[in-house]
């Protein structure tokens, strides 16, 4: 669909819509009678640009957005979809998490999920590596930042600011992640219960103190960013750092919450997946070794959430390995659970409830 630079679609559809819905307003107001708003009325708050935010190139209504924070001491950028509700969706990045656009964007093409959606999405940019935790130490990477702090960030700095410049609520939230992103979100889930209402884990490493881990996590950490150590993120093998952050572990803290988790089999597709492979062959095989291990232990996961009572959604597609081929159908998928938590009623350019 064409866009203009500053995010506003060339829609025949939308535009028509907007006539009927001003000329329902003028009658009305000469008639007297009292119009009432309704999304469609308003949708252009998506093209209210916030502060400190420039639009993107990406389109679909995305800014990118700078926000200050004291524990990184630095400005962090998010880029982010308004939209009329005080809704709002965090979604977080991979391993490899870039430094100038949050991969949602452009690879996961989060435009074509909740464009026309009542909510607004919240995507940090930056990261890699990190794990959105807050650091037990300072960060060796080749990325930024480098003293991180992002749970501070996420559930304190963030939302004030977001609050005050975008009239997003601190407690209607929902969390989506994929790899890295999909341990941080049940993490942060867990602990921030009046932040997040909901969580997706996609190909999650959701038992980070199972045996071998330690050493696999120092391993992909230097692939997301070289000179990354895990001791710097969670302390030793034994700190207590590193068990406070195994979803595991802490399952029990998402009792009652929505949670929505995916994990493919490791088998790679005929198309993208199979391009992918012989481009890069060994990346093609880490996608599917990563895939197993993210699957067996959603598997399990799932059955301890269960247990623990909360309320579990999972997918399992046979076909599917670490990549975005697999990560988008699962998010279209979580899509309506997400918006059910959040109570968003106008989807998809409809009224539903």
């Amino acid at each position: 669909m064409m866009t203009t630079r500053t995010g506003k679609h060339r829609s025949a559809t939308g535009s028509l819509g907007r006539k009927v819905v001003a000329l329902i307003t003028a009658v009305a107001a000469a008639l007297g009678i009292a119009a009432v708003a309704t999304p469609a009325a308003s949708a252009d708050d998506r093209a209210i640009l916030g502060p400190r935010c420039s639009w993107s190139n990406y389109n679909y209504w995305i800014q990118n957005c700078w926000f200050y924070s004291n524990a990184m001491g630095q400005d962090i950028q998010v880029q982010i979809k308004r939209s009329n509700s005080d809704a709002a969706v965090y979604m977080l990045d991979g391993l490899r998490a870039r430094d100038d656009w949050n991969g949602w964007t452009w690879q996961g093409r989060i435009g074509d999920v909740f464009e026309n959606d009542d909510v607004n999405v919240v995507m940090p940019v930056g990261g890699a590596s990190q794990f959105y935790a807050d650091w037990v130490g300072n960060f060796g990477g080749n990325t930024t930042p480098k003293n991180p702090k992002w749970e501070t960030f996420l559930t304190r700095e963030l939302p004030d600011q977001l609050q005050r410049g975008f009239g997003i609520s601190k407690n209607r939230n929902a969390v989506v992640g994929l790899s890295m992103g999909a341990t941080a979100a049940l993490n942060l889930a867990g602990r921030h219960r009046d932040q997040f209402k909901q969580v997706t884990s996609l190909s999650g490493y959701l038992n980070t103190t199972w045996p071998g881990m330690y050493l696999a996590l120092q391993f992909a950490m230097n692939q997301g960013s070289q000179g990354a150590n895990i001791w710097d993120m969670w302390g030793s093998p034994v700190d207590p750092v590193r068990f406070q952050n195994d979803p595991m572990l802490n399952v029990a803290s998402l009792r009652g919450m929505p949670v929505y988790l995916a994990s493919g089999a490791g088998i790679p597709n005929g198309g993208q997946d199979m391009t992918n492979f012989f481009n890069d062959p060994i990346g093609g095989v880490s996608g599917i070794l990563l895939e197993q291990m993210a699957a067996s232990q959603t598997v399990r996961y799932e059955l301890a959430a269960r247990v623990a009572g909360a309320n579990v959604t999972a997918s399992y597609p046979l076909i599917g390995v670490h990549n975005w081929t697999l990560w988008k159908p699962e998010l279209q998928k979580a899509r309506n659970s997400i918006l059910d938590a959040l109570n968003v009623c106008y989807r998809g350019g409809k009224l539903i409830c």
